[in-house]
Formats: structure tokens, C-alpha cells, sequence
């Protein structure tokens, strides 16, 4: 059994229970869009104890302050939430205290949305109490009632606005932009986490328009201040005719498609975020010395704070650290070269380089060079078998020891720069070594 049909049933049996119930939310929204949706919520009259009673055993109360059951039916579970007004939100989060009651349009008048507010019964009806369906119909995204009301009393919902204008490609009504101007600082009462769970949805969507939407918004500078930093910090015309800093990191960000991977968006946002504190003026221009580097640790302090998971952050921190690398690439020895090309996620890095040249002067030279030194690698001689280990050293009567590191690198060096080739080359290496 599907969600939707699981959903269906319990819209009937409630139904044929005498109370109204519908399908509410994103899943109304996305199945008009012709989208799938991700979940299938139920509202309804019903109180909890009444949806326990025509679903014995198979009802669960998972929200009491909300009246909120998880029911689940053919093994699929659903969330059913009783009509309800909300109070008052004293922590900009959540409504200190919920009225049950039986009339649906007072239930979606405490929506964030329009769009999130249509409802749909079990036999395909749609019901529109705040004109819905025609901002679905525009691609607007518009707030129930006063945006200014719906954004302090829960400050998330400005976050929520930018990353559904970003995966469904909606334009911001003009009283929504204007209200999250409004109440832009109140986004800092949300929690890392949360703030985290929408901006990284919102950047794998659409990078640029997300940043764009914050930018405009005024939720940048409270959310990614280190990003808004880079605004006016100027650049060499010769490097970057594009512009400043936030401008030639748009630029980069425009190129990237939607949908695209949540690391490889994060790297092309931060990577330059290094520039304003390392900006050095020489001979009329700002030099940014060591960016990549700092950039690197203030890439990890802020993806740290917003509580992303240790792969995403090691990953970014990789690229944004090495970005510059690839200006020296054809300066660099063969063993270092093939040390860099195959360490892992090396692909996205390459990408990143790509994105970083088409959004300033266009020099592709150095990317050109690195993917023919790919084409022309077979696997061996990216990552030869070794020819020796640390029990081989051993066996040759060395003692182990944070000399081992050493030397176990200079013999790969040597092999990588084709110097050695056989396990009788590598014994009578290691036993002159230093000699």
C-alpha cells in the first residue's frame, strides 16, 4: 500500500466517522505541481482519542501539546493532527498553548503559506479557504494572513519561505519580502539546526537564488555574516573583471545547475570567504594572501556552528582549502600531481576550480592540463601497488617509529616519479637511504 492510499483510507474512515478530514500541506501543494510529494499529512476534526477509537491499536498519540497521531495502516504510518487555532508564540518557534476546534478554516489560518494551506479530500476535492491555488497558479508564495504576524511568531518560516521559492522556483510575494526585511533579526532565536536543515536544501536547489533571497531578505548577514563580508571587498580587474567578492562568487553559483550536490554548492559559496580578512592592498589592488587556508578554517567554524555532519564539513573544508592548488599544476612533480588528482572526491574539486575560472577571467588552461594528465593515467599509475610496507621494513631490520612515515613516503615518491620499479629496487633504497 502507498502513502496516498493509506492516507485515503484513514480520510474514509474518519469520513464515514462523521468527521471531516483532508490531506493538508506539501502533499496537496506538490500533487498539484505534479511533484512527488514526501509525505501525506492528515488534518482533521477528529480529536485524538477519536482517532484511537476507529483505528485500535494501530494509533499513536506522538504530539500531545499539538494533538497530533500517528496512525498507520497497511504498514504505513501517517501523521494525523486535529483542527487547531495557535495561541501566542513567545519563543518565535512554537505556540506556548493550542485550541482544538472543529471548523477547517480556522485551522489553516494558522498556516505559513498559502500554498501549504490548500486541502484535499479523499475523493481528489479540493478546498481553498486563502487563495491558493492562485499563487500555485502564479508560482507565489505568499503568506496566510500578515506576513509580519506569521514571521514573529515563528522566525524558521523566513527560512522556510527562501528554500521553497528556491525547490519550487516561486517568486516571494511583495509583502513576504518585505516583512522577513522586517523581522530578519529575529532569525536568531532558530536553532543551528534548523537553520541548517533549510539552508542546505535551499543551496542544493538553487544555489544563486538562495543566496540571492538571503542577500535581499536581509537574513544573510544574521545567518552567514562571514558570506555577507565579501560584499564590496574589491578584486585585481585582471584576475576578476567580474567584480568584488560576493559578486564573482554569484557568478561562480550561476553556473551551478539546480539540484546540485549540497558540498559542492557549500564549497562554491565559501570558498573565497577567506578574502576579507586577508585582504592586503599592493600597489593599488587588495592581494589575498593565504585565503585559501584561512578561508578553510572559517569554513569549518561556520559549518560547524550550523551543526552540518562531519563528511560535509571535512569535504568542504578539503576543497576550500586546495582551490588554489590548481595554479600550480603544472609546476608540480609527477608524485605530487598524482597525489593530488587522486585523493578522494577529487572530481568535485576539479568541478570547483572549473566554476571558479568561468566566473572570473576564463582561464581554463590549468583545468585543461589536469583532465589530459587524467585521460592519459591508467589505475595503476594513479595508485601503483606498493612496493614495500612497514612489515617489510621491519623484516629489514628497521625499528618502528615516526621514521617510517618518512621513509615509507620517499619510497612512494620515488616510485610515483618512476624511479623504482621492483621490490629490489625499493629494499636497495630504503637500505641507502640518508646515505
Amino acid at each position: 500500500m502507498t502513502e496516498k492510499d493509506a492516507g485515503r483510507t484513514v480520510l474514509r474512515v474518519l469520513n464515514d466517522a462523521g468527521f471531516a478530514a483532508f490531506f493538508v500541506g506539501g502533499c496537496v501543494r506538490d500533487t498539484l505541481l505534479g511533484r512527488a510529494p514526501k509525505d501525506f499529512d492528515v488534518t482533521t476534526a477528529a480529536t485524538p482519542a477519536s482517532v484511537a477509537e476507529l483505528f485500535p491499536g494501530n494509533s499513536e498519540l506522538v504530539g500531545a501539546h499539538f494533538a497530533v497521531s500517528l496512525v498507520k495502516v497497511g504498514g504505513v504510518s501517517l501523521e494525523v493532527a486535529t483542527f487547531r487555532s495557535d495561541g501566542v508564540y513567545s519563543d518565535c518557534r512554537r505556540p506556548d498553548a493550542v485550541t482544538l476546534v472543529t471548523d477547517v478554516r480556522e485551522d489553516v489560518l494558522r498556516r505559513d503559506f498559502t500554498v501549504n494551506a490548500l486541502l484535499m479530500g479523499a475523493d481528489g476535492a479540493l478546498v481553498d479557504h486563502v487563495g491558493g491555488l492562485a499563487d500555485l497558479r502564479n508560482r507565489t508564495l505568499r503568506c496566510v494572513g500578515d506576513a509580519n504576524l506569521r514571521f514573529s511568531e515563528d522566525a524558521l518560516r523566513m527560512l522556510r519561505a527562501v528554500r521553497f521559492a528556491c525547490q519550487l522556483q516561486f517568486t516571494l510575494h511583495p509583502t513576504v519580502l518585505d516583512a522577513m526585511r522586517t523581522n530578519a533579526y529575529r532569525v536568531s532565536s532558530v536553532s543551528a539546526e534548523r537553520v541548517n536543515s533549510e539552508l542546505g536544501r535551499a543551496f542544493s536547489a538553487n544555489p544563486l537564488m538562495a543566496l540571492d533571497l538571503l542577500e535581499d531578505s536581509g537574513l544573510l548577514v544574521h545567518v552567514l555574516p562571514e558570506v555577507a563580508a565579501m560584499n564590496g571587498v574589491t578584486q585585481n580587474p585582471n584576475n576578476h573583471p567580474e567584480g568584488d567578492c560576493l559578486v564573482h562568487t554569484k557568478l561562480l553559483l550561476a553556473h551551478l545547475p539546480n539540484n546540485t550536490p549540497l558540498t559542492l554548492a557549500l564549497s562554491a559559496l565559501f570558498h573565497d570567504c577567506g578574502k576579507p580578512l586577508t585582504a592586503v592592498l599592493k600597489n593599488g589592488q587588495n592581494t589575498f594572501y593565504s585565503h585559501a587556508d584561512v578561508g578553510a578554517t572559517l569554513t569549518r567554524e561556520v559549518l560547524t556552528r550550523l551543526k552540518f555532519s562531519t563528511d560535509v564539513v571535512e569535504t568542504v573544508v578539503s576543497n576550500v582549502a586546495q582551490h588554489m592548488k590548481f595554479f600550480e599544476v603544472q609546476a608540480m612533480r609527477r608524485s605530487t600531481l598524482l597525489r593530488f588528482v587522486r585523493q578522494n572526491n577529487f572530481n568535485e574539486l576539479l568541478e570547483l576550480h572549473r566554476l571558479d575560472c568561468l566566473a572570473s577571467n576564463g582561464d581554463l588552461s590549468n583545468h585543461a592540463f589536469v583532465v589530459e594528465f587524467l585521460n592519459e593515467q591508467t589505475a595503476v599509475d594513479l595508485a601503483p601497488a606498493k612496493l614495500l610496507n612497514g612489515n617489510d621494513l621491519v623484516g629489514l631490520g628497521f625499528t618502528p617509529g615516526p621514521f617510517f612515515k618518512t621513509l615509507l613516503e620517499a619510497l612512494e615518491t620515488a616510485q610515483l616519479e618512476g624511479q623504482l620499479t621492483t621490490r629490489e629496487d625499493a629494499v636497495a633504497f630504503v637500505l641507502n637511504f640518508g646515505a
